[in-house]
C-alpha cells in the first residue's frame, strides 16, 4: 500500500503523499524484516513476500509499460492504491471474528485501531481539500 501510495505521489507530484508514504514503506520494511527474523517459520513468510512484490512489480510495469496517456495512468494508480489501501484496513476482519466467537479482545490492538481509524480519517479529510476522490475513499 505504501509503495504504491509512493508511486501516486511521485506520478501527482505531491509531496505529503511522497513524505508520508515514503517513511511508511521503510516503516513497513522494518516491521517485515523484524517479522521474518524472529518467526519460526521463514519460508512460507518470505514467499508471501515475494509474492506480494511480484504483483507489485507486475503493476508497475502495468503503469509504465502499459499506460502512456499520463492522465489514465494516474486514475488507473489511484484505483489501484485506493483497492490496496481498503484491502489493508479489511485485512483485520478475520480477527473480528475470532473477537466475536471468543467474546474476548486479546487478540485486538486497541491503540493499533484507534489510530488507524484516525489516519483514514486524516487522509479522507486531506483528499477533500486536494480534490482527489482517491486518497478521500481510501
Amino acid at each position: 500500500s505504501n509503495l504504491s501510495g509512493l508511486g501516486y505521489g511521485c506520478l501527482k507530484q505531491d509531496w505529503t503523499l511522497i513524505t508520508v508514504n515514503a517513511i511508511g514503506a521503510a516503516l513497513q520494511t522494518l516491521y517485515i524484516l523484524a517479522y521474518l527474523y524472529y518467526s519460526p517459520a521463514k519460508r512460507p513468510v518470505l514467499l508471501r513476500c515475494l509474492l506480494l512484490l511480484a504483483v507489485l512489480a507486475a503493476g508497475y510495469g502495468y503503469f509504465t509499460l502499459v499506460i502512456a496517456d499520463g492522465r489514465t495512468r494516474l486514475a488507473r494508480l489511484g484505483l489501484f492504491c485506493s483497492v490496496f489501501t481498503i484491502s489493508m484496513y479489511l485485512s483485520p476482519l478475520a480477527d473480528l471474528a475470532k473477537i466475536v466467537r471468543s467474546k474476548s479482545t486479546r487478540c485486538l490492538s486497541f491503540p493499533l485501531t484507534v489510530t488507524t481509524f484516525l489516519a483514514s480519517t486524516s487522509w479522507t479529510f486531506y483528499g477533500l481539500q486536494v480534490h482527489d476522490p482517491y486518497i478521500m475513499v481510501s
